[in-house]
């Protein structure tokens, strides 16, 4: 099995930055796509952005494009998420997830390991 551990999440003021790490350990591979995916209270789960395993080819969700950035270190067993001009609308749990195949998608469903969730909250 897959261990997923996302960390960096906070609080932070509209506008502000912040960057959520997601550690894999066990039966990962560097040859899964990964994700990370959001809920706020009351709202369904909704996608952020996806990467390949090789890190080479990423998708962003319309509603963060241009603000936010999916990135990984194999090396490291490590993806992130870069979140820049974060607004109120973004407060949510953010979850990363793994894939056991290469292809990235947004699509929840094709996703089989998720990590615990990290709390983003942002102040107006």
């Amino acid at each position: 099995q897959v261990h997923l551990v996302e960390s960096g999440g906070g609080l932070v003021q509209a506008g502000g930055s912040l960057r959520l790490s997601c550690a894999a350990s066990g039966r990962t591979s560097s040859t899964y796509a990964m994700g990370w995916f959001r809920q706020a209270p009351g709202k369904e789960r909704e996608s952020v952005a996806a990467i390949s395993g090789s890190g080479g080819t990423t998708r962003i969700a319309d509603s963060v494009k241009g603000r936010f950035a999916i990135s990984r270190d194999n090396a490291k067993n490590t993806v992130y998420l870069q979140m820049n001009s974060l607004q109120p609308e973004d407060t949510a749990v953010y979850y990363c997830a793994s894939r056991t195949t290469s292809e990235l998608t947004l699509w929840g469903w094709a996703y089989d390991y998720w990590g615990q969730g990290t709390q983003v909250t942002v102040s107006s």
